[in-house]
């Protein structure tokens, strides 16, 4: 059984984020981004909307109890909506104001001090939704953009009302397609779900967030848990200790 040695980036949400190890996903793009520094742990559970994962996520993420003998998850990504915004009657559909109090409860009980999953090491970022477009979704695509594009506001607006980022998604691919479905067929490979292209251009906008609101998170801010080839004592290998990681040198080895 592999030892738990590296603090980790924790990428919660649905089958957009479960395709985050595809080739060339955002979370294969994460995990070598910080190899050696922090491990890339994928919660995408396919087809959830936020009621089912918020009772998952109370099972995923550790009690405050359990986390002084675990590593500590440094960065948190809830990436929810897609299917919280499938049209009313749909199974996978919930209202607009449940899906914000789910986001909001999701961050709050990492956030509060008198939560039992309190972590305050913890940064979060939000991930909006992205566009969807109906005429690439053969098998006929239970949402509009219309109604996609209130669950995008609605987590910029919880972003607002807990000051934590919100790399918005649904623009970012918009404006890149120049305001035209059509343009959006590069990025969405079924008219929901992400291409590789449009899994780069997400992980560009999450490392630009990350450098903005949390620096200290940045690779070359982060020392190696194990110390470079160059800088090792041969008789003591071993990581170094959580508690002064940020005394260790990091850099990138040499050739």
């Amino acid at each position: 059984m592999a030892a738990n040695i590296q603090d980790s980036i924790l990428l919660f949400g649905d089958s957009i984020t479960q395709s985050g190890w595809c080739e060339g996903g955002f979370a294969q793009l994460l995990a070598a981004e910080y190899n050696r520094k922090l491990d890339v742990i994928n919660r995408g559970l396919s087809g959830y909307n936020t009621e089912w994962g918020l009772a998952a996520f109370k099972h995923i993420f550790a009690p405050r109890e359990k986390q002084p003998s675990l590593p500590v998850v440094r960065l948190l990504t809830i990436w929810l909506g897609a299917n919280d915004a499938a049209l009313p009657g749909d199974k996978q559909h919930v209202s607009f104001h449940q899906y914000m109090e789910n986001i909001h409860t999701m961050a709050s009980i990492v956030q509060s001090p008198t939560s039992p999953y309190y972590s305050p090491r913890t940064r979060i970022v939000l991930l909006t939704p992205p566009p969807v477009n109906p005429t690439q979704f053969l098998q006929g695509l239970n949402r509009t953009p219309e109604h996609t594009k209130r669950y995008v506001d609605g987590v910029k607006l919880v972003g607002e009302e807990l000051n934590l980022p919100v790399v918005d998604v649904w623009s970012l691919f918009w404006e890149k397609a120049s305001e035209k479905q059509e343009g959006l067929v590069p990025f969405l490979s079924d008219g929901l779900h992400l291409t590789k292209d449009g899994y780069k251009m997400v992980f560009d906008a999450l490392m630009e967030t990350i450098k903005t609101s949390y620096p200290e998170l940045t690779p070359e801010k982060l020392p190696h848990v194990f110390p470079c080839w160059d800088q090792l004592d041969p008789d003591n290998i071993g990581p170094c200790a959580r508690t002064y990681q940020t005394q260790c040198i990091s850099r990138n080895p040499p050739n």
